[in-house]
């Protein structure tokens, strides 16, 4: 297929089907990249409220960079992957500093700036600034390997070099704003992971995947490491009505940063009362309880593991101090404010703590 035939046709698309969304209405950098990281691993509808609360919040770069760390996890609560929030963070701070909150506007000044690599910088670059670079996300993979017929595996390094090298030869000069769109929006809406709406497909008689019934084997890429199963015992010590057990996450672990409860964590299923003897330091509090109870089973899926949770809740009205300097008791509203994993929020809610 001619290069100039695909880029014509994909923003002719575009331009009668794409969706109106806020960070299409502008050319503001800070916004572009604050729209692409979010989106990252997280639908359009679920991704669209986070990005008006940031804007709102933090309406510049500056702004965000002068935020606390906790304030951005808050805001950040529930989109999980939370490196991406403190490198957002890290970034705001760098281009705020040393680039006068001013976002570079070359693809390689920008890749200079942490957290943002090559994907994000074209983005940037060509959507603020009309550099001709192509963006190559999951959307741009699956168009350009079922269209073009490539079954190099997506995850490797020689994938990322194949599809690369065919993504800035498809990306035209003039409006490559305009083109990066395009192709993401396409991937999107229709050309989909599963069920690809082929027959009303604009490439249908030129995709090599609708010709040769390829499309759920397109794009290729080689299996992870299976899921590691974790087994979280979660005590939540609560004294009197108001007041909650908590500390924060300094591991490098999942949800560094984040706060939540006392935890026991087991290679296998062990029964409630075996938790409380683990638990040195909150054994005084357990001993003068008035109620221990054992919540459901809680299941929680993450990439690459999933945690088996129950929260074993002891209340007391006896007024003791923190068992450990990393723990603290929080009123109510003040958990309300903390960054917390959704795991833990979804407890609270149920529980009707929150």
């Amino acid at each position: 297929m001619d290069k100039r035939y695909f880029s014509d046709k994909i923003v002719e698309w575009y331009q009668e089907n794409r969706r109106m969304l806020p960070w299409r209405q502008t050319k503001d950098p800070y916004k572009i990249w604050l729209s692409e990281v979010i989106l990252q691993q997280t639908r359009v509808n679920q991704g669209l409220p986070y990005y008006l609360r940031f804007t709102e919040t933090f309406p510049t770069v500056t702004a965000l960079a002068n935020a606390s760390e906790q304030e951005v996890l808050r805001l950040w609560q529930g989109l999980g992957y939370y490196s991406r929030a403190r490198n957002l963070h890290k970034c705001a701070k760098v281009v705020s500093k040393d680039h006068h909150g001013t976002f570079p506007k070359t693809f390689e000044e920008l890749k200079k700036l942490p957290g943002i690599g090559e994907y994000t910088a074209a983005a940037i670059a060509s959507i603020a600034h009309y550099e001709a670079v192509a963006v190559v996300d999951g959307n741009v993979f699956r168009v350009l390997s079922r269209i073009f017929g490539i079954d190099t595996p997506i995850n490797t390094t020689e994938g990322k070099k194949v599809f690369a090298e065919l993504a800035n030869k498809l990306i035209p000069e003039t409006s490559p704003d305009i083109y990066n769109q395009a192709v993401m929006e396409f991937g999107a809406m229709y050309c989909v992971p599963k069920n690809p709406l082929c027959a009303e497909c604009i490439f249908k008689t030129q995709c090599t995947a609708y010709e040769k019934g390829l499309q759920n084997l397109l794009p290729v890429k080689i299996k992870g490491k299976e899921s590691r199963k974790r087994y979280f015992y979660y005590v939540v010590i609560q004294k009197g009505e108001n007041s909650l057990l908590m500390k924060k996450r300094v591991e490098k672990d999942i949800w560094f940063g984040l706060y939540d409860f006392p935890l026991i964590e087991s290679t296998k299923p062990i029964r409630a009362d075996k938790v409380i003897e683990k638990t040195t330091a909150l054994y005084p509090i357990y001993r003068v309880s008035e109620s221990v109870t054992v919540s459901d089973l809680y299941k929680h899926v993450l990439t690459h593991q999933t945690i088996f949770c129950k929260f074993i809740i002891i209340k007391t009205s006896r007024n003791m101090p923190a068992p450990e300097k990393s723990m603290k008791f929080y009123s109510l509203s003040k958990v309300g404010d903390l960054p917390k994993p959704v795991l833990i929020s979804k407890f609270l809610k149920k529980s009707y703590l929150l």
